[in-house]
């Protein structure tokens, strides 16, 4: 991966943040309620989850629309988490740490970004 090529969609940086996020939603809803298991905490973990799924089911699609609309579907489940946790903190159920706030930034910079470098090279 020194050499900056992309072998497998591991070597996205999207998806790494992805996975960094998700680790960091499951230990902040670690102290979370018995009673939301299946509720705010079920649902931030699958928003989270989705995101770096998403992104390695874009990269495995044939067509460039197909890979861009599997891509755009990361950036729905980021906004979805950010509202589940803004949900979460209502209550005192979660706080947000500074790993958490700034993997939830850093994921969208690095998703926007993937997919603006995709459409600039399908239009070339």
């Amino acid at each position: 991966m020194s050499s900056g090529r992309i072998n497998t969609y591991r070597d996205l940086i999207a998806c790494q943040r992805g996975m960094s996020l998700v680790l960091a939603v499951y230990r902040a809803t670690d102290a979370t309620p018995d009673s939301e298991t299946f509720g705010l905490r079920s649902r931030m973990r699958r928003s989270a989850v989705s995101l770096p799924s998403n992104i390695a089911e874009g990269y495995g699609r044939e067509s460039t629309q197909d890979s861009l609309r599997f891509l755009c579907l990361p950036r729905g489940s980021l906004y979805e988490l950010r509202t589940q946790v803004e949900i979460a903190q209502s209550p005192g159920y979660l706080t947000l740490r500074p790993d958490l706030d700034s993997l939830l930034g850093e994921t969208d910079r690095v998703s926007q970004g993937l997919i603006r470098g995709i459409e600039r090279s399908d239009r070339q």
